[in-house]
C-alpha cells in the first residue's frame, strides 16, 4: 500500500465477531493486508472505543482486551487534543455528520490518510480529500 488508511473501531472489533462470520472474515483479511504495511492509522478515540466494545459488547475478558489495545497502540496513533476537537466540530457542522464520526475524519486527515475504512459512515463519502469505504458492501 502506497497510501495511508484510517481504521474505524468497528473494523477492528469485527476481528473478534462471533455471530457474523462473514464480517469477521472481511475484517481479518483487511487487517492482515494493512497491519504489516506501516500505513494503517488509528486514533486514541478508536483505542478507547475498541476496549469498551470488546469488554462490554463482545464479552472479551479485560486482560485479553488490554492486550489487544496494547497491540494496536503500536500502530501510528493520532492523539486527541484541542486542535483535533475543534477540527471535528467544524467537520460535524459543515458536513452534518455526528461529532464522533467527525473526530474520526479529523484524525484521518491529520494522519494524512487517503481512506477511512468504516461501517458507520456513508460509503464513498469524501471529506477534505479522505474517502470513506465500507468494506462490507
Amino acid at each position: 500500500m502506497s497510501y495511508k488508511a484510517f481504521f474505524d473501531t468497528n473494523i477492528l472489533a469485527y476481528e473478534f465477531e462471533r455471530k457474523d462470520l462473514d464480517k469477521r472474515e472481511v475484517a481479518k483479511k483487511l487487517l492482515e493486508k494493512w497491519r504489516p504495511s506501516g500505513n494503517m492509522v488509528i486514533s486514541v478515540q478508536v483505542l478507547q472505543e475498541l476496549y469498551v466494545v470488546l469488554t462490554r459488547k463482545m464479552g472479551v475478558p479485560e486482560e485479553d482486551a488490554a492486550k489487544v489495545i496494547e497491540s494496536y497502540a503500536r500502530l501510528p496513533v493520532i492523539e486527541t487534543d484541542v486542535g483535533l476537537v475543534l477540527h471535528g466540530v467544524e467537520i460535524s457542522r459543515r458536513y452534518k455528520i455526528s461529532f464522533w464520526d467527525s473526530l474520526i475524519v479529523a484524525a484521518a486527515i491529520r494522519g494524512n490518510c487517503r481512506v477511512i475504512f468504516s461501517e458507520d459512515m456513508a460509503h464513498k463519502m469524501k471529506i477534505e480529500g479522505v474517502e470513506v469505504v465500507n468494506p462490507f458492501l
